[in-house]
């Protein structure tokens, strides 16, 4: 087995190359992997990166590439039922597949997260303060045939905007008062202020054919249409299979390598481990650690650290004092969590974000294990009962008995239960039962990577603040809301201070709040696979990516 770092980072990858003492290994390597510092002007310019970035180059990638050969891969997180729609879907798996099959007017590149244009011919042209133009690319069309007009990209921004869709990415773009048509093939994007980020958040909103979306809104959820490189031929809810064709209609700059992509949908950590092992596919991600000894050449593993964090989120209900809710934070065991848990493929939180972001800087409150303090802050609160849910995805499945032993010993009572992620948030969301605190994973820097949509992702949004946290309201929800608003009008240091405060805040407050930010390990077929580079995210990226096989 190998596991290797395909960029030149050593803060970023892990690099081993023995099968023997693996997990020894991995302790003193992923030890070397936690990077510092804080953000620059500098890098404040450039929103994605968290690290060195990645060397892509889709013409060499072409050139070594069967232009017939197959892609397959294993994918750990189930379909759920949200379907496809990009303006509902937040679903790691749906999300992922979309990425190659819909176009924003932007797109972040899924491996550098650098921002480029992608259904528009050139990024965002600034006319004014509150003025930006963005003109289509030559000859677009969906993947149906039908012609890309300036009218689809208004409708794609109204709907996502539109109160009545609750659509979650309408708090990314909030700053925009309105888009018009200028003519056929450009559009105009009003601003409601000056705002830093129009070209990176733009990528948030996927352009689709208003005639198709409004004839059939289910059909359209279950195989939306896009500008994509691929298109999807099987949404994977009967089959378990999700399966992608070339979009020969495609005339953007990062075209399908591949004829055929197919995704099996592998929640099973040993299924997924045997597929990869076996050559069944050629890529799998979240390799639970258990399972990093079986793999051998050619197969390789590789991790990058990323934002991916798994969180404690509270019902400010019945855990209203933030004395009650830090008393969870202090009663954790990080290094048991992050070391036995995760195989040390974890970090313990110093902030909202992880080291090596470009906005990060150790929180005023930094949470480490103290249990005498976690006892006195509950007794503190009047707590004598926590209600514990936990989602029950397999790659923290070590970590759960840890938390839960952490809470017990804090001598109240816990009431545990474990279930799918989507039964949590029904759960949750329709006020079934008593909890006061969800553990679960989230990483919505699969939408972008600046510390405002990160942010906004939990703190802003009416479905984590209300209907969740039950958070809006409060004094510390205004304060977030007010300087979420004053950040983005500045740029530079001056921005990256002011999210600084956010996190500072935050860390006091923890209506949510990471406990750990994760490497997520995934294996692939360094023979088989043409360019292929793992991501700092939830999921695979085949963009740009060839195979030879047929």
């Amino acid at each position: 087995m190998t596991i290797i770092a395909p960029r030149a980072s050593r803060r970023d990858f892990i690099r081993l190359t023995s099968t023997m003492g693996l997990a020894a290994g991995l302790a003193a390597t992923l030890a070397a992997c936690g990077g510092g510092g804080g953000g620059s002007a500098a890098s404040a310019g450039a929103p994605g990166a968290t690290g060195a970035r990645a060397s892509v180059d889709p013409s060499a990638n072409a050139a070594a590439s069967n232009p017939d050969g197959v892609i397959t891969a294993g994918i750990s997180y189930e379909l759920g039922t949200t379907g496809y729609d990009p303006m509902t879907t937040t679903a790691a798996l749906t999300v992922a597949a979309n990425w190659h099959t819909m176009e924003g007017l932007t797109e972040l590149h899924p491996v550098t997260r650098e921002c480029y244009a992608a259904l528009g011919a050139d990024l965002p042209v600034k006319v004014d303060d509150t003025t930006y133009e963005v003109a289509l690319r030559e000859g677009a069309v969906f993947s149906d045939g039908t012609a890309v007009t300036a009218q689809d990209v208004v409708f794609s921004f109204e709907r996502v905007l539109d109160p009545a869709n609750k659509s979650l990415y309408a708090q990314f773009i909030a700053f925009i008062a309105g888009v018009e048509a200028k003519d056929e093939r450009t559009v105009t994007i009003k601003t409601s202020h000056p705002y830093s980020l129009v070209a990176e958040r733009l990528s948030v909103v996927k352009i689709v054919p208003r005639a198709a979306a409004l004839a059939d809104p289910a059909a359209f959820d279950k195989n939306p249409i896009g500008t994509g490189a691929y298109v999807m031929k099987d949404n994977g809810a009967a089959s378990q299979t999700i399966v992608f064709e070339r979009n020969d209609k495609y005339t953007g700059s990062h075209p399908a390598l591949a004829k055929k992509m197919t995704w099996q949908i592998l929640p099973d950590d040993t299924t997924r481990t045997n597929a990869i092992t076996s050559g069944a596919v050629q890529a799998i991600d979240a390799v639970p650690v258990a399972n990093l000894a079986s793999m051998s050449e050619p197969v390789k593993v590789a991790a990058q650290q990323g934002f991916s964090l798994l969180f404690a989120m509270f019902n400010n209900r019945t855990f209203s004092d933030a004395r009650a809710r830090q008393a969870i934070l202090y009663a954790l065991n990080y290094e048991e969590i992050c070391s036995t848990g995760m195989g040390t493929l974890a970090t313990p939180a110093t902030c909202f974000v992880q080291e090596g972001h470009p906005a990060y800087r150790r929180a005023k409150t930094v949470y480490g294990y103290d249990v005498e303090k976690a006892k006195s802050l509950l007794k503190e609160a009047g707590v004598t009962t926590i209600n514990l849910l936990c989602t029950d995805h397999g790659w923290f499945s070590a970590v759960r008995p840890i938390i839960r032993e952490n809470l017990e010993a804090l001598g109240v009572s816990v009431n545990y239960d474990e279930k799918k992620s989507s039964d949590v948030y029904s759960f949750v969301d329709g006020d079934q039962g008593a909890w006061d605190v969800v553990i679960a994973p989230g990483d919505p820097s699969v939408f972008g990577n600046d510390a405002d949509l990160l942010l906004r992702w939990w703190y802003a949004g009416d479905t984590w603040t209300d209907q969740r946290m039950h958070w809006k309201g409060s004094e510390a929800y205004t304060a977030v809301q007010t300087k979420l608003d004053e950040a983005v009008k500045l740029e530079g240091e001056a921005q990256i201070s002011t999210w600084q405060e956010l996190f500072d805040l935050l860390s006091e407050q923890v209506p949510l709040y990471p406990i750990f930010h994760r490497k997520t390990p995934t294996a692939y077929n360094s023979q088989t696979l043409v360019g292929f580079q793992p991501i700092a995210l939830t999921g695979l990226s085949f963009v740009d990516i060839g195979s030879t096989a047929a």
